[in-house]
């Protein structure tokens, strides 16, 4: 086999943009490891990629292979790897793999090549549609929780709660001890000072209330702004210390990927609700993806 299939754009637009195409095998760099896609997880900044939204850094972007994440097995490994050896179960996610940077072809193909710095070992029996639902929602969800302390004994509240990021989100909280309000595009808007915690994706015209329902001394963490990221803000709330902060995974490194997945091994996570599609029905997987009709996660099995 000289080449390998790949998801690609030559221009921003809809979904039918993205077609199947080829990639020749290359020589590996002494530090890369060649893995073979085993499931790859379809998020919204991909969306946002595609449609141009969301401009690539690049002078010349085209062409483009979409894709934030992959699970997959090393098949090849250069010269000067140490962490990986052939065979072995792996994932990567963020680090320049597709997104923005796109300082590699992502995640949407039958190989990716990618430096072993950016590497997660996972354990080799793992079912890796079943991780890759988790993947970077859990990455998200869980650095995002990190940032608003211990939520233990506390109440937390999770925006898009049945979206990618806010499902596994309220699993994490709850594995942390923590009482778990999910709001949905259908709840009410919560009650003023009923939360410690706000863990949200969604923001737009609801975050005047998201804030207002911390009690004094409460955290609010955006990891998205699905709503929108032009907001109100009423400055008298800084004063009863309630704290407003944010993750971005753009921050991720490879070691944080490797203690974040040592930890969502551990907890043992339910997968979020998951619809695996062939590689080549990436342009139908955006498409149901864009128009909310589907839940949780979108796997993509070459």
């Amino acid at each position: 086999m000289s080449s390998y299939r790949v998801v690609e754009l030559m221009r921003f637009g809809g979904p039918q943009v993205l077609t199947v195409g080829a990639r020749p095998f290359l020589p590996l760099a002494p530090g890369d490891v060649r893995v073979r896609a085993l499931a790859s997880a379809v998020n919204h900044s991909d969306l946002h990629v595609r449609s141009g939204d969301w401009k690539i850094r690049k002078a010349s972007p085209f062409p483009y292979v979409p894709g934030l994440e992959v699970v997959g097995e090393a098949v090849e490994v250069g010269s000067e790897v140490t962490r990986v050896r052939v065979g072995d179960r792996v994932w990567t996610t963020m680090q320049g793999l597709g997104g923005v940077r796109a300082e590699r072809e992502g995640g949407y193909s039958e190989f990716v090549t990618v430096n072993e710095e950016v590497l997660a070992l996972l354990p080799p029996k793992l079912d890796p549609v079943r991780f890759a639902a988790i993947g970077l929602a859990g990455v998200t969800a869980l650095e995002s929780l990190r940032r608003v302390g211990d939520v233990a004994g506390k109440t937390v509240l999770v925006t898009g709660a049945t979206g990618g990021v806010g499902a596994v989100a309220v699993d994490i909280a709850k594995a942390h001890g923590a009482t778990v309000i999910a709001q949905t595009r259908t709840s009410t808007l919560p009650t003023a000072g009923s939360v410690d915690a706000v863990l949200d994706g969604v923001a737009g015209p609801a975050f005047p209330a998201l804030v207002a329902a911390l009690r004094p001394g409460g955290c609010y963490c955006a990891y998205g702004a699905a709503a929108g990221g032009d907001v109100r803000f009423d400055l008298w709330n800084l004063l009863e210390r309630r704290v407003l902060t944010g993750y971005s995974s753009e921050d991720l490194s490879g070691e944080g990927l490797r203690a974040a997945t040592a930890e969502l091994l551990a907890l043992s996570l339910p997968s979020p609700p998951t619809t695996s599609m062939p590689l080549e029905e990436a342009s139908r997987a955006h498409a149901l993806l864009e128009r909310r009709e589907v839940r949780g996660r979108i796997i993509l099995v070459p």
